[in-house]
């Protein structure tokens, strides 16, 4: 019976070790309270079991080391059996979840398993959004992230929100998220008016002027009816010009007459049309080097350009503690799966330093299909590093193929080996923590090192490694597929 997926255990009774592989999918074992805080930082484990050899001071150090280091694990005290209801106290009011007496109370942790869900699924219910968003206007738009360059962004969001600035020029690259600050603006300045937004670059320009304008019936071939234009629908709202670069230069001119005269007139018609609408336009191209190269007019720009809003693309420095963050929440959010849905609990240490190490061309919107990818690919419970495909022209292959195109002429059992190697190499030769970071069981580790025969000789240490290390980045090497028994 399965009550947990992983628990640590800090005994070195045989009795206790072997009641936690009964009650777990995986269970680690911990010699002293170091191992045991190396464990949890890598394994998140569900439960962390003590034996009663630790006493209540050990149990408020261990979580209070823990708490420090931003991992929690509930913890439960094992006794000897001896009926000690004072003792019992002592460990609960240092933070202990519960004290097993001994053997007759072993049943109960079918109980605790219950109690610890419960209060993880409230915890969740709980959570509010500071965990991915910087405030409640930024949560209202999806607009994840918290790194120094998107609180700027938001900063400068709601700096022109507050402000009469009309129009407002998003600039970013593609795939950054300008709908989405559009959005923010929308809501922050209009947020009961309409939102109206249209694609420069997907129609002609009849067809855009048509839009945008509106047309009387007979204005021209095809107009059997009145048309009310974006402009007006938008009424006291606000219109989003999605890359304004792609707008045609004669149709820039009669922007720009809408933005200096706040009137417009419907195609074919002779009657002005008042704009009530905050305009706001934006583009992933240089607007600076578009005006200058004659593709952009230069009393345009010098209109829109008021108080630009920029976002940071992801690979900008300042950008870059965001992936993880929105790594996650579009794990969370994600619909590619439903039946998924919860089953996916994170993403792996290897799998994140990947997502680090991309340059993402395509920025968020890039993230987020990576994300849906690994969640249909992933068999685990974790997104791993297979499951991680940034190219996808991999997605030709089969799952487990794209996983493995990261190495190239190397078998299995090398590419197993030489990648056992480089965890013990990170870690120190801390076995535990090694083979929390690999994903599978101490006594795996031990059969693993045996069966390959790895040491903590030179050879390992330097020069093989070194040499593997020049051609392969640990981040990049597939995770091992090994028994967890």
């Amino acid at each position: 019976m399965s009550l947990f997926r992983r628990i640590v255990v800090v005994s070195k009774q045989a009795e206790i070790q072997q009641l936690a592989q009964q009650v777990s999918q995986q269970s680690f074992v911990a010699d002293d309270l170091a191992e045991a805080l190396d464990i949890l930082e890598t394994a998140n484990p569900d439960l962390t079991i003590f034996d009663s050899t630790y006493s209540p001071n050990h149990i408020r150090e261990f979580l209070h080391t823990a708490d420090k280091n931003s991992v929690t694990t509930p913890v439960v005290v094992i006794g000897n059996g001896d009926n000690c209801a004072g003792t019992s106290a002592e460990f609960i009011q240092m933070g202990a979840c519960d004290y097993l007496q001994g053997k007759q109370d072993y049943n109960r942790l079918e109980q605790i398993a219950g109690q610890i869900n419960n209060k993880s699924e409230v915890d969740a219910a709980d959570k509010d959004a500071s965990a991915f968003f910087v405030d409640n206007c930024a949560a209202s738009v999806g607009m994840a992230g918290r790194s120094r360059a998107f609180k700027k962004t938001l900063a400068m969001i709601r700096l022109v929100a507050a402000s009469r600035c009309n129009p407002v020029l998003i600039v970013g690259e593609t795939g950054t998220g300008k709908e989405l600050a559009a959005k923010a603006i929308h809501a922050l300045r209009n947020p009961d008016e309409p939102f109206v937004d249209v694609n420069c670059a997907a129609l002609t320009a009849n067809l855009l002027e048509s839009e945008l304008f509106g047309h009387v019936k007979g204005s021209f071939t095809g107009a059997d009816r009145d048309k009310i234009g974006l402009l007006e629908l938008a009424g006291a709202g606000t219109i989003l010009l999605d890359e304004i670069t792609e707008m045609p230069l004669d149709l820039q001119a009669k922007l720009l007459r809408v933005l200096q005269e706040k009137t417009f007139r419907k195609v074919g018609d002779i009657k002005n049309i008042t704009c009530n609408a905050t305009i706001v336009a934006s583009s992933n191209r240089n607007l600076y080097a578009e005006m200058k190269a004659n593709r952009f007019r230069r009393d345009l720009y010098y209109r829109l350009t008021i108080c630009p809003v920029f976002i940071a693309p992801l690979k900008s420095p300042d950008r870059k503690g965001d992936i993880p963050l929105l790594a996650e929440y579009f794990r969370q959010t994600s619909d590619i799966c439903p039946e998924k849905c919860g089953k996916i609990t994170s993403l792996t240490k290897f799998a994140i330093e990947a997502l680090l190490k991309h340059d993402w061309p395509g920025n968020i919107r890039e993230l987020s299909n990576v994300i849906d990818r690994a969640i249909l690919l992933e068999t685990a419970d974790k997104i791993g590093l297979n499951s991680i495909v940034l190219n996808p022209a991999q997605c030709e292959q089969s799952p487990n193929e794209s996983g493995a195109a990261h190495i190239k002429d190397f078998s299995l059992e090398k590419g197993e080996r030489e990648l056992i190697a480089r965890a013990l190499q990170e870690t120190g030769w801390q076995k535990t923590q090694a083979a929390g970071l690999l994903g599978i069981t101490r006594a795996t580790l031990y059969a693993k090192l045996k069966q390959y025969d790895i040491k903590k000789t030179p050879h390992i240490v330097g020069s093989s490694t070194t040499e593997f290390q020049n051609q392969v980045p640990v981040s990049s090497l597939p995770e091992p597929v090994v028994s967890t028994g």
